[in-house]
């Protein structure tokens, strides 16, 4: 076909994404972040809804036997969005800066361990 090029070759693909999505609207305390971390993540019933147990909870994403819903291949990453940042700030701004420290803790884990960091954060 005249004007039609064939390519060759493949492009590289991307990385794949998964995501997890926290209404900022529907926290105001630790006990409401826990409370819907714990179902946005399947974070397993024992989960013991502190900061160290949400670190521990994301930190075998890679893993098949994990403590999240989450399996990520070794290209993938976790994309964490959380709405209504600035609400947030006001309401609870120890658990906005604690929410940020868990997810930088749980990505130098993987680093330290010579692996890909797999959680991206999205603050809305």
């Amino acid at each position: 076909m005249r004007g039609v090029r064939q390519l060759t070759g493949t492009a590289a693909p991307e990385a794949a994404i998964a995501d997890a999505h926290l209404d900022g609207t529907r926290i105001t305390d630790w006990p409401s972040f826990h409370l819907q971390s714990q179902a946005v993540f399947g974070f397993p019933p024992f989960y013991g809804r502190t900061q160290d147990a949400w670190i521990d909870s994301l930190s075998d994403l890679y893993a098949p036997d994990g403590l999240s819903r989450f399996r990520l291949a070794a290209s993938e990453h976790l994309t964490i969005t959380l709405t209504d940042t600035e609400g947030l700030c006001t309401r609870a701004p120890d658990v906005l800066a604690g929410f940020v420290a868990c997810v930088a803790a749980v990505n130098v884990r993987y680093r330290e361990a010579g692996e890909r960091p797999p959680l991206r954060l999205l603050l809305l």
